[in-house]
């Protein structure tokens, strides 16, 4: 940028040094036209002076020489007259009149004259038709008496032209005689008085009597001239005759010209000779300097543009200066900010660690003093395993490890237990899991305890044992596992007991009445637990070693609350642990099986349902992870799908005619070899042996750039796999109809918001809050996953919104509140609840009374206070701690819709 703002500076001093000598260059062009037509003006108007001298001196010799007898005039007349009156021509050196003699009259008048008519060699003149010799003669040009001026041809030529057009006559220039200058010779023809104005030439050559003649010095005539004019020396004239356009006869100035280029003008001069063309041109005489100006300003306008390009480059330097620190400033700023932000997550997470910490000792303590009662509701198993996982996905998918659940198809669909604890379990066992797992899977399995060890085929001993050395893993990311329980030999038999071919409808009626036992086992390939540590993993507060518990946080008092709610739902908790190879805890439970009917707002919290639009749907796995691909098949048969498993992609062609999906897994997709595919495809399509190709879905770990996908697969599902979402890929993909229960685009996001989603999704949500800050914050929060939310600041506003029959699904309600407190408020809504509830017990069916029971739960950060035995002493469901937590907030509002369903089925 420098370089071209110093070229174009240099543009500019060039084009304004340049326009200003070309303005000067203009000016003196000016000036000399002016001069050069002034030195002409004066040359013509004196030449027409000496002009009309000659007219006045023909009339005065017409006059007083012919009119006059006898003559008034002789020589020593005329001599005296021109000589007195020279200084009226200035042009002319000298004056002469030659009469018209003709051949008749030669002898008489050379006999009056006394010498004889002679030629200009000075020999008498031969015999011709006339003559014009001279009588009569200035002093200056006496040497010219009795010359007969027709003797030379042409001043014979111009006498001619003279006397038929009235007009002076100019001859060529000549070198003077005596002078030796450059000359011409003026002829003036004189007419006696009688001839008329409008004479014809006969009547002029007739009434002609002789002849003016008068000599012009022009260089001396035109010398005096300049001379007599200012700035004369800076100029050069030169007077032409140019009546021979191709060779000019130069009259006055010097014969050659300098060899530089200079301005000229050129004047045309009229002498009155209608025969002859004359001009004048005029010229510097040296060359035209460049004016001052025209490097001065171009310089100064060029040292202009260079300090304002150096301001320019100053203040732009300085831009970038100021800007290099702004951002600097604003690094500064952002990390300050995220400075602030990590204290401020710090204190949060610390904050949710105490709560979790208090939560858990609480829970303890309730278990020790025997006052936790479990739960009786009926809720789906598998609907449950799916949200734990799908709260764990996000970081599965950052650490690239497989994280699956499976439940095995002798295990009923809905049981009756306390999901709450149990999900409070499952969530503490994968948590630790995801914690201490880099690497590999976590896999979990639910199965009947009476199938899970009698059908492997080898003892416990030997499946936990085993032959290390001759051992190949074959699990579910092919990482070795710590219990050889799972792997594909003895998972393989579990998938082909005999119950699972039993009739829905017989296999119901064998567990309506009877209680059933699972058996529940978190595998992962984690770091494991060192041998000197594992008789201490459920004791409370305890942890591994110092150096685990630094790198890895903890309380060290989940397993312990874990193994007190296994052993209150009737089960056994126990673990197998290899150092650097993983854990795998299992845990037995006693459970209820449910019926599939109405459970009310259970059913959406609770009990998952599937779409039925896939049956007849046939699909192509292609995994070579024989587990891995059992899970996958097992969320397929979920969704009544049909699938049929190989190792490779070429086994996918022999199944092409009855095949609408084909589903891969991602390590077993080579691009190279199995893009062929494709077009194998497409030249089956084309042979008609199948009618579509196949729709393609690529299954992945992780995260992938989808773009490059793109060309081969339809879709990329990023597992853990969920059945309602692989529903809604299936769906996006086939082109089927959207879901009729409006699932939520949210559900194919990560974590427990789905599951929020479900629970609350076109609820109407009250919040009760004085904290107008609190008020905007917790609407968001519940809008987010879809509530519809309405907010008043008083308890005493709240109880005017929630007039029976509830138009609201729940009420959130801030404890804390001037005149009437959250307690206060929920106190009076259950006792108008009761109030209508005994009114209308008689009348109403007990189905229809869950719109007598708004769920309410206590918000606050007190979380001593707001235990659940405050909030159950005043009539509410349950608390939320501030800030909201998604697992809390799940958790209380899955609970409390639960309960509500339990009072009013009551």
């Amino acid at each position: 940028m420098a370089v071209m703002w110093v070229l174009v500076s240099g543009l500019i001093w060039v084009g304004l040094h340049l326009y200003i000598r070309g303005e000067s260059m203009q000016k003196a062009e000016e000036s000399l036209l002016s001069m050069c037509d002034e030195r002409a003006r004066m040359l013509q108007d004196q030449f027409a002076v000496s002009v009309n001298h000659f007219q006045a001196l023909a009339i005065l010799i017409s006059t007083f020489h012919y009119e006059k007898h006898p003559s008034a005039i002789d020589q020593d007349t005329f001599a005296y007259y021109t000589a007195k009156t020279a200084l009226e021509r200035p042009l002319l050196n000298g004056v002469a009149y030659a009469q018209r003699v003709l051949r008749s009259e030669r002898e008489a008048f050379e006999r009056q004259q006394g010498w004889t008519i002679k030629t200009f060699e000075g020999v008498s003149s031969p015999e011709k038709d006339e003559y014009a010799p001279v009588i009569y003669s200035q002093e200056t040009v006496s040497y010219i008496e009795a010359l007969d001026m027709m003797s030379g041809e042409e001043d014979h030529e111009n006498i001619l032209k003279a006397r038929a057009t009235g007009k002076a006559v100019l001859t060529n220039p000549f070198r003077l005689l005596g002078s030796n200058h450059l000359g011409v010779v003026l002829t003036f023809p004189v007419y006696r008085s009688s001839l008329p104005k409008d004479a014809t030439l006969e009547q002029r050559i007739e009434a002609t009597v002789g002849y003016l003649g008068g000599a012009f010095d022009v260089e001396s005539l035109v010398e005096n001239l300049l001379r007599q004019l200012a700035g004369n020396q800076d100029i050069v004239v030169n007077v032409y005759d140019v009546t021979n356009a191709s060779e000019p006869l130069i009259m006055y100035g010097p014969q050659s010209t300098n060899s530089y280029q200079s301005p000229s003008h050129v004047s045309v001069l009229d002498f009155g000779d209608p025969f002859r063309k004359h001009e004048m041109k005029c010229r510097y005489r040296q060359k035209v300097p460049i004016p001052l100006s025209a490097i001065t300003t171009p310089s100064g306008v060029f040292v202009i543009c260079m300090l304002a390009g150096y301001i320019l480059f100053a203040a732009w330097s300085r831009y970038d200066s100021v800007k290099e620190d702004c951002r600097k400033m604003e690094e500064l700023k952002v990390q300050a900010e995220a400075a602030d932000v990590a204290k401020s997550q710090t204190a949060r997470v610390c904050g949710k660690a105490l709560v979790s910490l208090i939560n858990e000792v609480l829970d303890r303590e309730k278990i020790e003093s025997g006052k936790l009662e479990l739960e009786a509701v009926p809720f789906d198993l598998r609907f449950l395993l799916d949200d734990v996982v799908s709260l764990f996905s996000s970081k599965s998918r950052e650490k690239c490890i497989e994280l699956a659940a499976f439940v095995s198809d002798d295990v009923p669909q809905i049981v009756i237990g306390d999901p709450g604890r149990f999900r409070q379990i499952i969530t503490n066992l994968v948590g630790n899991s995801v914690k201490f797992t880099k690497r590999g899977h976590i896999f979990v399995q639910v199965h009947l305890a009476d199938n899970s060890y009698q059908h492997t085929g080898l003892s416990e001993e030997e499946t936990l044992l085993g032959d290390t050395f001759n051992y190949t893993p074959n699990t579910l990311s092919g990482f070795e596992a710590a219990d050889r329980t799972n792997s594909w030999e003895n998972f393989r038999l579990l998938l082909n007991n005999p119950y699972s071919d039993l009739h829905a409808s017989e296999h119901s009626c064998k567990w309506n009445s009877e209680k059933t036992t699972l058996v529940v086992s978190v595998e992962d390939t984690g770091i494991g637990i060192p041998l000197h540590a594992q008789d201490r993993v459920f004791a409370p507060f305890m942890q591994v070693d110092s150096s685990t518990s630094r790198m890895y946080g903890g309380t060290g008092i989940g397993l312990s609350i874990s193994k007190c709610l296994v052993e209150l739902m009737g089960g056994q908790i126990s673990f197998v642990s290899r150092p650097h190879v993983g854990s795998t805890f299992i845990f037995t439970a006693t459970f209820r099986q449910g019926q599939n009917g109405n459970f009310g707002d259970v059913n959406r919290a609770l009990i998952e349902s599937l779409p039925d639009d896939f049956r007849g749907i046939n699909v192509f796995l292609v995994d070579e992870r024989p587990v891995r691909s059992a899970v996958t098949v097992y969320h397929l048969k979920r969704l009544g799908i049909h699938a049929d498993v190989g190792s490779n992609i070429r086994m996918a062609l022999h199944a092409m005619k009855r095949l609408q999906v084909l589903l891969l897994e991602r390590d077993s997709w080579n691009p190279v070899t199995d893009a062929t595919l494709f077009d194998q495809l497409k030249e089956l399509k084309q042979k008609g042996l199948i009618s579509e190709v196949p729709k393609t879905i690529l299954l992945a770990t992780s995260e992938l750039n989808q773009t490059k996908f793109d060309m081969y697969f339809n879709m990329v599902i990023t597992k853990p796999l969920r059945a309602s979402t692989l529903a809604a890929c299936l769906q996006n993909v086939l082109g089927l109809e959207d879901y009729r229960r409006s699932l939520s685009g949210r559900e194919m996001e990560s974590g427990s918001g789905s599951a929020l989603c479900r629970l609350l999704e076109g609820k109407r949500i009250l919040i009760v809050d004085d904290n107008k800050v609190n008020l905007r914050v917790a609407a968001g929060i519940l809008r987010k996953y879809g509530a519809k939310v309405e907010c008043v600041e008083r308890g005493r506003d709240a109880l005017t919104l929630l007039r029976l029959p509830h138009d609201f699904d729940a009420c959130f309600m801030d404890i804390q509140m001037p005149e009437m407190d959250g307690f206060e408020a929920t106190r009076q809504i259950r006792l108008m609840e009761s109030n209508a509830k005994e009114k209308f017990k008689s009348t109403r069916e007990p189905s229809n009374w869950s719109r007598w029971h708004l769920p309410v739960l206590a918000m606050t950060a007190d979380v001593i206070q707001a235990t659940s035995e405050e909030c159950i002493k005043w009539g509410m469901d349950g608390y939320i701690s501030k800030p909201f937590d998604e697992e809390q907030l799940y958790q209380a509002i899955s609970r409390s819709f639960v309960s509500n369903l339990n009072t009013n089925s009551g």
